[in-house]
């Protein structure tokens, strides 16, 4: 059992210039650099074990992968090739349902496979949609458990509305049909996260948000040449640089300037919810070529209690932490319409209420959120369910009282220099 002790911490004022870089863009990246016949360059790449599974993916895909000072230059082959083994995603998501779309339509077969966790999670919700356009795919419960088993195929076009708003569901179905023969068009309840739209549009895709039908959708026209290539710099995530919001807006007298922060609008939308519970924050904006990028400056605040159940999909990654400064808010926190909870790395409602009653917090289990009466946190021993962000969240939660977690080799899926960021702010104790 790895055994993760954080003590209290003392006031700080520090600027924070290498927090982990955006793991979405990362993935997205290593995988649409195969849709170039050129070299991508993509400097500043997230060394996670999640997002270099996925370089190992396009390598065994065929595409030669260079690393040199901080780039990294992707030479995508002339044609997919079918592996000679599975294709192992990890603990990644994104990278399993974004690799669901983009084989769906390659000439080959290929079996997507996971770890423990990543092999419970619902797969259906993306290889349902792709078998009705004609992709080949199968799995445990017919395709809704990873390995999951794609013989490529010719696809057509779509008029899809998903039930959920879903940035990875979108993109599978957007990279299934880029060589389609006819537009196709995809209805969401509203806005998921948009990086896929962006990069690809960089590149020379054409999608574009439309009213169809009186109704808002995303518009994908095909693509009959090879994309141009990637020359990106991927900026530090906003989902890890909100751990450390949250460490300081929850500490006594002080501040945190958190540099070179991805700013796209369905990406910042927890630091809005904080900043409407009473946090000092203010952002910089430096430079938007793929993406709109700037420091983020952030000072100890005190707190108000807050209701969420709109654009649930632009915070789904920070509720957790969202949920350590609504136990230390004046009043009642309530979060609503977020069942996607449920079905990531562990049921984070669960684990959520779950530490937080061992913190002594008074929290209430929703079917879809929970309730969260604001007062301190205690310091507990707290099980991270295997789930980073659960793990990250409560280390955060021990600046005010100390924390200690189990099972904190998670952290290193995503970000893999957190501890030592935060040892910045306190002192951190790892015991193996």
């Amino acid at each position: 059992m790895n055994l993760l002790t954080i003590k209290k911490a003392n006031e700080f004022d520090i600027t924070i210039d290498n927090i982990a870089s955006d793991k979405s863009i990362s993935h997205r990246c290593a995988i649409f650099s195969l849709l170039s016949d050129k070299p991508s360059y993509i400097t500043n790449y997230l060394q996670a074990e999640d997002t270099l599974n996925t370089l190992k993916i396009i390598q065994n895909l065929g595409a030669k992968v260079d690393v040199k000072n901080n780039i990294i230059t992707i030479i995508p082959p002339k044609s997919i090739i079918e592996p000679i083994t599975s294709l192992d995603c990890g603990n990644s998501g994104t990278a399993m349902r974004l690799m669901c779309g983009f084989l769906a339509q390659q000439d080959g077969f290929f079996v997507l496979e996971g770890d423990k966790y990543l092999s419970s999670r619902p797969m259906k919700r993306v290889t349902e949609p792709l078998k009705k356009i004609g992709a080949m795919i199968d799995g445990r419960e017919g395709g809704n458990l990873a390995p999951v088993a794609i013989r490529g195929n010719t696809l057509k076009g779509f008029n899809y509305t998903s039930p959920i708003a879903s940035a990875q569901v979108k993109s599978a179905m957007i990279l299934s049909v880029l060589h389609a023969k006819e537009k196709s068009y995809y209805y969401e309840p509203f806005l998921s996260r948009d990086h896929t739209e962006r990069i690809l549009n960089a590149m020379g895709a054409k999608i574009k948000n439309i009213n169809k039908a009186n109704k808002k959708c995303i518009e994908i026209c095909p693509v009959n040449k090879p994309l141009k290539p990637l020359d990106i710099e991927v900026p530090a995530d906003p989902s890890s640089a909100f751990f450390f919001a949250v460490a300081t807006v929850i500490s006594k007298n002080s501040k945190i300037v958190l540099k070179n922060i991805l700013l796209n609008p369905t990406r910042i939308e927890a630091f809005e919810v904080l900043k409407k519970m009473g946090a000092d924050i203010k952002y910089i904006i430096k430079n938007s070529k793929y993406e709109t990028v700037g420091d983020i400056i952030v000072k100890s605040s005190s707190l108000k209690g807050v209701n969420i159940k709109d654009n649930i999909a632009w915070l789904i990654d920070e509720l957790p932490a969202l949920s350590i400064a609504m136990s230390v808010a004046e009043g009642v926190s309530t979060v609503t319409n977020a069942k996607e909870l449920r079905v990531k790395e562990s049921d984070r409602i669960k684990s959520v209420v779950a530490n937080l009653k061992a913190c002594g917090v008074d929290a209430k289990e929703l079917e879809d959120g929970y309730v969260i009466n604001g007062s301190t946190i205690k310091n507990a021993l707290i099980d991270s369910f295997g789930d980073h962000r659960i793990a990250m969240s409560f280390a955060i939660a021990g600046v005010i009282e100390g924390m200690s977690i189990t099972d904190i080799e998670c952290i290193k899926t995503s970000f893999p220099n957190f501890l030592e960021l935060l040892s910045k702010i306190t002192k951190v104790e790892n015991a193996n």
